[in-house]
């Protein structure tokens, strides 16, 4: 924070030509009573002059990582250490792939690098580009690394073609970075230091249930939200534990990874861990049911229909929450319908201290990038909207932080 108690952004402004709408930017953040230091990169000079966003932000633009006045006394760590925000806007396609990939080849890099200060990307670029699986991948990792993604939006492009790939508008950015935030309280989705040394165990992921060596039954879950919400957790402090289904994301940095495959396995790791943990959350998509005899070998196709026998599998969540002087447990539930009166009835029926309910379907929940919850607690409950995962993660680190603060204190 500032002196006056108004958020420092750093304002890092890449080489697009949404470049030329960051003046408004800054004066957006500005008015909201944030104080902007700009970074600019060589490219990001080609859209946008420094005096001009000097003349708005009131503060000198830095463009070099070895300025000799600057760098006098290692001034790119101290503008590291200084902001409270870092805000990437326009991020574009080669920014994000430098980042993704830990590059720290300029002095915008260098920071975000050397900053521990929450990172939010507004992308833009070129339609073919954002759907580039090169710029989907970099997005992915940057994601799990807990960065919140503004955008982008859909419509005209410069280049005279249309789809997604648009900035958002400065209004939008600076809406969606602080708006709803009191002054003088913890910058939006940073929770850091909430849950400090607390001992967190985590699921996330599906699990597959062997048919044969080749099939198995299996549901739609990424491991997106669990794993964002373990990047989270990790942020906020806590020493996390994750046991994930089959999941094709990185492990988040700071974070313990045990890969298991089946519900049995999942259980073992859970209940092998869960006594030196605090906090138990099961974001893991557990299969219900699991093949009773699979079989050693492939499974050939015969007759016109199969008959294929399930059994039940352990209740991961239920076991956990019923061990006595247990860990405070938060619970999941994915519906597609009546959620409200199913969260309800899991959180009572398994006697759980929280759980976290969303919708499926409809482009959020499974296999989506977005997500939205309802937390329901016994006497409370709180709605978190449609946000990107590592967005959301970041709001319901703080709900469970205090929640457990409650149940600790009280």
């Amino acid at each position: 924070m500032s002196v006056d108690g108004s958020y420092k952004i750093l304002l890092g402004i890449s080489g697009g030509i949404a470049a030329y709408k960051t003046p408004e930017l800054v004066r957006r953040l500005t008015e909201r009573g944030a104080t902007v230091q700009v970074v600019m990169t060589r490219a990001a000079g080609a859209f946008v002059t420094p005096l001009s966003l000097q003349a708005v932000s009131g503060r000198p633009v830095r463009t070099a990582l070895l300025e000799p006045e600057a760098e006098a006394g290692m001034d790119h760590i101290a503008l590291a250490r200084w902001a409270d925000l870092i805000l990437l806007a326009p991020a574009t396609a080669h920014l994000m792939a430098r980042l993704a990939h830990g590059f720290a080849d300029d002095l915008l890099t260098t920071l975000v690098l050397a900053s521990a200060a929450p990172v939010t990307l507004a992308p833009a670029m070129n339609r073919q580009m954002w759907r580039h699986p090169a710029t989907a991948a970099n997005l992915r990792l940057l994601e799990a690394r807990g960065c919140r993604v503004l955008g982008p939006a859909e419509g005209a492009q410069a280049c005279g073609e249309t789809g997604p790939g648009r900035m958002l508008e400065p209004a939008e950015i600076a809406a969606a970075l602080l708006d709803g935030t009191p002054q003088g309280g913890p910058p939006p989705g940073d929770a850091t230091g909430l849950l400090a040394d607390v001992p967190v165990l985590l699921t996330a992921g599906p699990t597959r249930e062997a048919i044969d060596p080749v099939r198995y039954v299996g549901n739609r879950s990424s491991g997106k939200m669990g794993y964002a919400l373990a990047a989270a957790l990790a942020r906020a402090g806590a020493r996390v534990s994750l046991v994930s289904g089959p999941a094709s994301l990185p492990c988040p940095p700071g974070v313990e990874c045990v890969g298991v495959e089946s519900a049995a396995e999942m259980h073992a790791a859970v209940m092998a861990r869960v006594g030196d943990c605090a906090i138990f959350v099961a974001a893991a998509a557990v299969a219900d049911y699991r093949p009773a005899a699979p079989l050693p070998g492939k499974l050939k196709k015969a007759a016109d229909r199969l008959t294929l026998e399930l059994v039940r599998n352990p209740d991961i969540l239920a076991e956990v929450a019923a061990l006595p002087a247990g860990p405070f447990t938060v619970g999941f539930a994915a519906e597609t319908e009546a959620l409200a009166a199913h969260a309800e009835a899991k959180l009572r029926g398994k006697g759980l201290d929280m759980i976290a309910a969303n919708l499926v379907g409809r482009g959020v929940g499974f296999e989506a990038d977005d997500n939205a919850l309802l937390v329901l607690w016994p006497g409370g409950r709180c709605s978190l909207p449609t946000l990107p995962k590592p967005a959301l993660a970041a709001a319901l680190t703080e709900l469970i932080a205090e929640r457990y603060a409650a149940s600790v204190t009280g």
